[in-house]
C-alpha cells in the first residue's frame, strides 16, 4: 500500500440507535499513509465512526472499506490490518510491560524467535526498555499509553484507529505520542484520529474532516479550513461551522458506551 492508495473508504455509512440516528450517510475518503482527524462536538458519531470501521458493530446502511477489505463481507481481513486504541487503556497493569507486549505477539500467532525479537523492538522503539520487568501499574499514565499503543503495534497493522488516544495525558506525555505518530505515518502507517484536542488535530492532520449530527459538514487541510471559516485556529472552525464552542471533555456517555 503506498501513499497514493486508498486506506479507508466509507460511502453512505448510516447507524441508528432505536429512533436516534448517530450518523447520516457518511462519506469520507483517507489516502493510505496520512493522518485523518475526525472532530466533532460530543455525540457528533466519531466514535461510533471508528467501532463500524474496526468491526466491533455494523452499519445500518452503506458500504465501508479498510486496508481493501469490506467491513461487512470481510471482517476477519479488516481486522488483521488494522490497530485500535481506544479512550481506555487495553493493558493488564498486574503483568510487566514485556508480558503484555508477549501477550499479544502470542495472539497474533507470532513465532516464539520473531515475537522476542517485535518485542524488544517496541520497548526499545517507546522508550519503555528500564521498566520492561516492572509491573504496569507502576508506570505513569504517558508510560502507560506509550505501551498500549505499542501493543497495537505488534501485528504490524497498516492502519490504526486512535479514538481520544492523548486524553488524561499531560503536556509534556501528549507531544511525545505525537512524535510516535508522526513516525508511524513516515512508515507508511495510515492513521484515523478522534480528538477532543484540536491543537492535536492541527498538528498532525493531512485531512480534518468535521462531523456534526452524523454528517460530514467540512473537510480539508487544516489550513484550508482555517482559510473556510475566517479564523486563525481549528478552535475557530469548530464554532463557526458547527455553532458549538470546542471542549475537551470526553465523548458523552451515550456516544462511548456504543
Amino acid at each position: 500500500m503506498t501513499v497514493n492508495d486508498t486506506a479507508i473508504e466509507v460511502t453512505g455509512i448510516t447507524k441508528s440507535y432505536g429512533d436516534q440516528p448517530v450518523l447520516r450517510s457518511l462519506d469520507l475518503t483517507v489516502p493510505a499513509g496520512t493522518v485523518y482527524a475526525l472532530l466533532g462536538p460530543n455525540g457528533a458519531g466519531k466514535t461510533t465512526t471508528v467501532r463500524i470501521l474496526s468491526t466491533l458493530v455494523s452499519a445500518g446502511a452503506g458500504d465501508a472499506r479498510v486496508a481493501g477489505y469490506d467491513v461487512r463481507t470481510a471482517p476477519d481481513g479488516v481486522r488483521r490490518a488494522i490497530g485500535v486504541t481506544g479512550q481506555f487503556s487495553a493493558i493488564d497493569e498486574l503483568l510487566t510491560g514485556r508480558e503484555n507486549l508477549r501477550l499479544m505477539a502470542d495472539l497474533a500467532h507470532l513465532r516464539a524467535s520473531e515475537a522476542g525479537a517485535r518485542v524488544d523492538e517496541l520497548l526499545a522503539r517507546f522508550g519503555l526498555a528500564e521498566a520492561a520487568d516492572r509491573r504496569a501499574a507502576t508506570y505513569s499514565g504517558g508510560m502507560k499509553r506509550r505501551l498500549d499503543l505499542a501493543m497495537t503495534l505488534v501485528s504490524r497493522p497498516r492502519v490504526i484507529f486512535l479514538d481520544e488516544p492523548t486524553t488524561g495525558l499531560d503536556p509534556r506525555s501528549r507531544r511525545d505520542l505525537w512524535q510516535i505518530v508522526r513516525e508511524l505515518v513516515e512508515d507508511g502507517v495510515t492513521i484515523l484520529l478522534t480528538t477532543q484536542y484540536l491543537e492535536e488535530a492541527d498538528r498532525l492532520a493531512h485531512t480534518v474532516g468535521l462531523l456534526d449530527g452524523g454528517r460530514l459538514v467540512a473537510e480539508g487541510t487544516p489550513a484550508e479550513l482555517k482559510a473556510r471559516a475566517g479564523g486563525e485556529t481549528l478552535d475557530d472552525v469548530f464554532l463557526a461551522l458547527t455553532g458549538h464552542a470546542a471542549t475537551t471533555d470526553d465523548e458523552n456517555e451515550t456516544e462511548t458506551l456504543r
